[in-house]
């Protein structure tokens, strides 16, 4: 198991803690959460895009002149694909995007994410968050304790976690989050991962 160092939200060490090599020890494997991201942005697209056929566009319900004698071509309603106001041939209808991945695929892909981060030194263990109450200016003085410039994420596992959530989330480039809301693309897209050593434990337990 390996032993990372213990930080508390002044940027200072506070001992140890040995993490789990079933959850942070796992290879990177890029196939997997490749496919991990792409299902999680596909199950959010809404797929509610729509056109009108010629069945649903409004009129057209008479013939606009006779079949013969007219010497203009024939034709059947004024809601043609071929005319200006007329229906869509083809065109996109509501669907589901929704792609599926077995649970354990999905786990190993944030078992993955979180051993790469590991190893690329963008994990900050806290021994905990406890924030009094909702403060933004404490969420950007624990970030300046550890010099943070880019993205990053918080996941805090202890009781004071809706007042982590309310003091991040008017900070630009920053999320706070429970364990239970961890996901792949978040592991990707944010850089630094602060997680409190209760998360990890929540963690832990559901993935090893």
């Amino acid at each position: 198991m390996p032993n990372v160092t213990l930080y508390n939200v002044a940027g200072q060490a506070a001992g140890e803690i040995k993490l789990n090599d079933s959850v942070f020890g796992v290879e990177y494997n890029e196939a997997v959460i490749h496919q991990a991201v792409v299902r999680q942005m596909a199950n959010e697209r809404l797929g509610t895009h729509a056109t009108l056929t010629r069945g649903l566009v409004r009129g057209g319900g008479k013939k606009p002149w006779r079949q013969k004698g007219t010497g203009r071509a024939r034709v059947g309603s004024i809601r043609s694909p071929l005319w200006v106001g007329g229906g869509t041939v083809f065109g996109p209808t509501p669907r589901s995007h929704a792609k599926s991945m077995n649970r354990k695929a999905r786990q190993l892909a944030v078992k993955s994410a979180l051993s790469e981060k590991l190893r690329s030194n963008e994990i900050v263990v806290l021994d905990k968050i406890g924030f009094a109450a909702p403060k933004t200016k404490d969420a950007i003085k624990m970030l300046a304790a550890f010099h943070v410039e880019g993205k990053a994420l918080i996941i805090d596992g202890d009781e004071s976690v809706m007042n982590t959530v309310l003091s991040a989330r008017n900070i630009p480039g920053v999320k706070a989050i429970a364990p239970s809301g961890i996901n792949i693309y978040d592991l990707v897209h944010y850089t630094k991962l602060f997680i409190t050593k209760g998360a990890v434990e929540k963690i832990e337990e559901v993935l090893a």
